[in-house]
């Protein structure tokens, strides 16, 4: 039995895209209806599990301060960090990129990035700053400012949990939107290429809710066979950062109905995880099993061997590919090897587990089940690399210049300290997929393009399950942001389909 509902929007899916994608729509007059194929314990997608950083635009430290709460002010004093320009961020966005997103969509959010911060602060979201993400903050000394790095300055109070909770409080106060818990969407339902509603699956029956449709179900990250399928050998093992949901169902369902492929559907979000971490993500933790500070560490394989540049860049823009270059390693995993140089440098997150410890690099082979003469080696061969002043060149908080180069390792670019100062402390860590970025198609006013590259009428989309935004790496915090972008954008052209715009 299949039940009929008629309503002007439906979003599919219920994190910061599709909540965002439901206030906008109803702000212009729409009545909506949020389906989540989550149960409310599990509610909020990926975004929840987030750390909730927004990159965007900003003239620094002063012309943020509107967005703050209170609580958050109390920083300002021993904080501080320049302007992120337009250019700024579109340049970090291409490089990353490898210069292949779409450059058009790319500029859409970056144009629109403050503006929508304040658009959902005014919707009761509440911001604060980055401060505790990568380092402790107790650590700095009595009148040290922490010289943060501005694309990643600003986060949603509360990280990815407070996020959404301030999005739901929003949605469940307004009386145009309206919210099904364990509602997947088992179909679109379309007529030639216009889209007409969905079909939502119940445990006993069928409802096909009709109306305009905004997509916001994310990738396919939770589904091995669809990694498998696209990602390519080894992606059905890695472990899954964010939520169980994301299987790529509606996904699939677009591309089936005649939206286009785009993007880089051998790509992901990978980071850096520790291998203690549960396979699916876990709301008690939501993103604490996260290993970032490496930079500050040597990286090596089950055979003692480092395989990346640690110091490449700003993490920010380096996480998102080091789990992939994990991942590539025998066995899927890598070792994270401090000394005492540089143990306090450690992000809180690290908390969440205890390090392998020892006081020799013979003692930590040993415990790490690694080859000791070839760890001797590899950290012989680094340490004699490493300039004599590196100790006070050293800068923690920004490009220092400070470069190894190792004969017959990779080179260290930034932040290369000798390895040589016991107690030793590792920690082994695996890939962790947080999102793919293969997606559909869509123009800049978030409408889906089908495969003769029009517009599908009644259908439009954002956040994840969009494509060509993101390929080979990410730049942290982008894809909250083109979610609400593209969340506001969507929303309201969705409405103005259904013919109750103001």
């Amino acid at each position: 039995m299949t039940k009929t509902i008629d309503i002007d929007v439906v979003v599919v899916g219920a994190g910061n895209a599709g909540l965002v994608a439901a206030l906008a729509a109803s702000e212009t007059g729409a009545k909506v209806i949020v389906l989540e194929a989550a149960p409310w314990a599990e509610r909020g997608g990926n975004s929840r599990f987030a750390g909730a950083i927004f990159r965007t635009v900003h003239g620094g430290l002063d012309s943020v301060q509107d967005l703050l709460t209170d609580e958050a002010k109390q920083w300002s004093d021993r904080v501080a960090f320049g302007p992120y320009t337009r250019e700024a961020y579109v340049s970090d966005w291409m490089s990353v990129g490898q210069d292949r997103p779409d450059s058009e969509l790319v500029d859409i959010v970056v144009d629109n990035s403050a503006d929508t911060l304040r658009w959902m602060r005014d919707k009761g979201v509440k911001f604060e700053l980055t401060v505790d993400k990568l380092f402790d903050p107790e650590t700095l000394n009595t009148g040290q400012v922490y010289d943060m790095v501005p694309g990643g300055a600003i986060r949603a109070a509360g990280e990815g949990v407070g996020l959404v909770q301030n999005l739901f409080d929003a949605v469940e106060a307004d009386p145009n939107i309206e919210i099904w818990y364990e509602s997947p969407v088992s179909s679109l339902i379309v007529e030639g290429s216009t889209a007409k509603g969905v079909r939502v699956r119940k445990r006993d029956h069928s409802i096909d809710v009709l109306g305009a449709v905004v997509l916001a179900a994310g990738g396919f990250e939770a589904n091995p066979e669809m990694r498998l399928r696209y990602l390519g050998d080894g992606w059905d093992t890695v472990k899954v950062r964010g939520t169980r949901f994301n299987m790529g169902t509606v996904l699939q369902q677009a591309l089936q109905v005649g939206a286009q492929p785009a993007g880089h559907w051998e790509g992901a979000h990978a980071s850096p995880l520790d291998n203690g971490a549960p396979k699916v993500g876990d709301l008690r933790y939501t993103d604490k099993y996260s290993r970032y500070s490496y930079p500050y560490a040597l990286l090596v394989n089950k055979h003692a061997e480092r395989f990346i540049d640690e110091g490449e860049n700003q993490v920010w823009l380096t996480y998102a590919k080091t789990g992939d270059a994990i991942r590539k390693q025998p066995g899927g995993l890598a070792y994270q090897i401090f000394d005492q140089r540089t143990a306090h440098l450690l992000e809180p997150r690290y908390a969440t587990t205890n390090p392998v410890e020892a006081e020799t690099l013979e003692e930590l082979a040993g415990k790490l089940g690694l080859p000791y003469e070839q760890l001797a080696q590899t950290v012989a061969g680094f340490n004699a690399s490493v300039a004599s002043d590196a100790e006070e060149r050293f800068d923690r908080f920004h490009l220092d210049g400070v470069s190894a180069k190792p004969v017959g390792q990779p080179a260290k670019s930034n932040w290369a300290q000798p390895i040589d100062q016991g107690p030793y402390i590792a920690y082994t860590v695996a890939c962790g997929i947080t999102f793919t970025y293969g997606g559909v198609k869509v123009d800049s006013e978030a409408r889906v393009i089908d495969t003769v590259g029009l517009p599908m009428p009644g259908l439009f989309a954002t956040g994840e399950i969009i494509g060509d935004f993101f390929y080979y790496n990410y730049s942290g915090g982008a894809g909250l942001t083109r979610g609400a972008v593209f969340g506001r954008i969507a929303g309201a052209n969705a409405a103005t389909h259904a013919g109750v715009a103001r």
